[in-house]
């Protein structure tokens, strides 16, 4: 199949930044091409147009147009004359597109429409209990109730979606996938005795505002427990503070202060290495669809504390490849790092279960599969 991928991001250095949306798109796009598909990606938002080549997927860069007040429109418009210009010259035979921001809300392509869930702005605002613009919930709405077909990477993500939007729609539920030769434990690269590693956006909805009172508490059971953060600090859109990081570290007391060590934001390559020292990953987060950083450190074969909200049974089993606490439970949270820095043989325990869950779910050759079934199950 010929099958292309629309989204506003997408990690290679032509097209700038890219968050998780983009990597998924990118380890699926891998594992469609080892199943022999064509895959191309069209990424909107460039500062220019542009069609190069990345490892055998075509990525074609689209210049969005500027028009005061109808950007949003004659940019829909024009994606939509490219994806059927595609479909006439028989170069493509679907195209998937993301629930952020609805950018399908007004396409009408020539070819099925699949969105996949990774989590929209709806959604994501009311996790954070904050207000949603009008514009994005209209167009959101619109490009799900106008969709083809849908996937969502987690269950949870699509009752949410389901009962933000007040709809009563079908979703299959295909998760994010990862490489696994891209996360390998090193055993060359000694563990960091009593190292806490956080990867991931310094922001408040990943619970970071919440890790230096846990971190406070786990230093009162542990002196010894040392706090790694690595990942872009970013500004707080509830307080208006321009940086995350500052913010928390004046939460941080005295002592656990002087444990803790920001990396800042650091190339994507580098951070195994990060996962390769850690005897423990945190994650606390409190709005997410189905996070990849989750499955790029279950694969390393790391021991994971993460938070028990909503999407994260469907990627750990609580006391069997990871712990699940309350990130407001500070308490708790802190023991259960603790537990796992101070027993060595349940951190591999942990970290073996892990990484067998993700080679039987999460890996690129397991949900490309599953994808390109969903694909073939829409010719008819």
């Amino acid at each position: 199949m010929k099958i292309a991928f629309l989204t506003p991001e997408y990690p290679h250095p032509k097209t700038g930044a890219s968050g998780g949306i983009g990597t998924s798109i990118k380890n699926l796009a891998k594992g469609l091409l080892q199943e022999g598909c064509e895959v191309r990606v069209l990424v909107y938002g460039q500062k220019q147009e542009g069609i190069f080549d990345d490892e055998g997927i075509c990525v074609q860069q689209i210049k969005n147009v500027k028009v005061k007040g109808l950007s949003w429109f004659f940019t829909r418009k024009k994606i939509e004359k490219i994806i059927n210009q595609l479909v006439l010259s028989n170069d493509i035979d679907l195209v998937e597109v993301p629930d952020w921001t609805g950018i399908s809300s007004f396409i009408k392509a020539n070819c099925p429409i699949v969105m996949r869930l990774n989590g929209s702005d709806t959604y994501f605002c009311h996790l954070d209990g904050r207000a949603v613009k009008w514009k994005n919930k209209f167009h959101e709405k619109k490009a799900l109730i106008n969709a083809d077909a849908l996937l969502s990477v987690s269950q949870f993500t699509a009752d949410m979606t389901n009962a933000v939007f007040g709809l009563n729609k079908k979703f299959t539920i295909i998760p994010n996938s990862i490489d696994l030769k891209s996360f390998e434990r090193d055993p060359t690269i000694e563990e960091a005795i009593d190292t806490v590693l956080y990867f991931g956006s310094l922001i408040r909805k990943k619970g970071l505002l919440e890790l230096p009172h846990i971190f406070n508490e786990l230093v009162k059971i542990n002196p010894k427990a040392q706090l790694i953060l690595v990942g872009k600090d970013v500004s707080d859109i509830i307080t208006g503070s321009s940086s995350t990081w500052k913010m928390m570290q004046a939460q941080f007391s005295e002592a656990a202060s002087k444990q803790v060590k920001y990396a800042g934001s650091v190339p994507y390559t580098e951070i195994q290495n990060y996962i390769n020292q850690a005897s423990v990953c945190v994650f606390p987060s409190f709005a997410e669809a189905l996070p990849v950083s989750w499955i790029e450190a279950m694969a390393m074969q790391n021991a994971i504390v993460a938070s028990n909200v909503g999407w994260a049974s469907e990627v750990i089993d609580d006391e069997v490849n990871g712990f699940l606490v309350d990130p407001k439970n500070h308490v708790e949270y802190a023991a259960k790092i603790n537990t796992l820095l101070s027993n060595k043989q349940l951190r591999e325990n942990f970290g073996e279960s892990a990484r067998d869950k993700v080679i039987q779910k999460f890996s690129i050759s397991v949900v490309a599969k599953q994808s390109l079934a969903f694909y073939q199950s829409l010719k008819s």
